[in-house]
């Protein structure tokens, strides 16, 4: 009995012991049953109110649907894992389908994006629309028109690429137009502040580097003078729900590990 004891004991420590963070290697951060490890924000509505179930879980798929919408209304949503990163990879896999949701932009058809270096959900004001972060951005094709996918867009933030301040809203990625509703697979790799990496089915179809606020941004002044510093290194991820529906699967993350302060990369 006693031997039966001090064994229980031994995997009731391990079990309870803290987990010893996997470096290098992908692992599944969607469960494909619910969205427990994460959290939703939509335009006017508390944090984790998924209004009119935007996002769902179904065939082991996170989808965005707006099947309970009548209209859109600019109730724009992020849902975010619910874990600060800085230095890792991220990939998901994500096709369009149906019809954007009525009284949209006409600029969000087939339009959503891995959001990262963003402030903590549970401070974003309720009614802020826009999240303050940087964007890889998830297009899909309109049938005819060449349509870029893999692209970065900023709110509230800037980069630099080639050692010069970038502030257009979004520039474009080399990669080609994906059409129809077949599945693209889109690709962050992300260094801090140093260097922030776009791949496309696997290939590398932008970099850029110094990600930072736009310090004449309203919401970006808020959070500078609550002493979030202009360089932007660390943050939480999210993917978006723009006004079309979409489906993701395959979300994996590949932590990578924090260089020391004396290094270059």
């Amino acid at each position: 009995m006693k031997r039966i004891s001090f064994l229980t004991m031994i995997f009731v420590l391990m079990a309870c012991a803290p987990k010893k963070q996997s470096y290098g290697k992908w692992e599944l951060i969607f469960n494909g049953k619910d969205l427990t490890g994460w959290q939703v924000k939509i335009t006017d509505f508390d944090l984790n109110d998924n209004y009119n179930n935007t996002f769902r879980v179904e065939d082991r798929k996170l989808k965005v649907s707006y099947d309970a919408y009548e209209k859109f209304d600019d109730k724009f949503g992020h849902i975010f894992f619910n874990e600060k990163l800085s230095h890792y990879r991220f990939r998901v896999e994500y096709r369009f389908v149906g019809k954007q949701v009525d009284g949209a932009p006409d600029w969000a058809y087939k339009n959503s994006g891995i959001k990262f270096h963003s402030q903590p959900p549970n401070t974003i004001p309720k009614e802020q629309k826009l999240l303050v972060a940087i964007e890889a951005q998830l297009l899909g094709g309109n049938g005819t028109e060449a349509r870029p996918t893999g692209n970065v867009c900023t709110a509230g933030s800037h980069i630099e690429m080639n050692g010069k301040l970038i502030t257009e809203h979004c520039i474009n990625s080399t990669s080609k137009t994906y059409h129809d509703d077949q599945w693209v697979m889109a690709e962050i790799e992300v260094r801090g502040n140093k260097k922030v990496i776009h791949r496309i089915n696997g290939e590398v179809v932008l970099e850029y580097n110094n990600p930072q606020l736009d310090d004449t941004d309203p919401y970006s002044k808020s959070l500078l003078n609550q002493g979030l510093p202009l360089m932007l290194s660390e943050g939480y991820l999210a993917l978006q729900a723009e006004s079309h529906p979409i489906e993701f699967r395959n979300i994996e993350l590949m932590r990578l590990k924090t260089p020391n302060v004396n290094s270059k990369n």
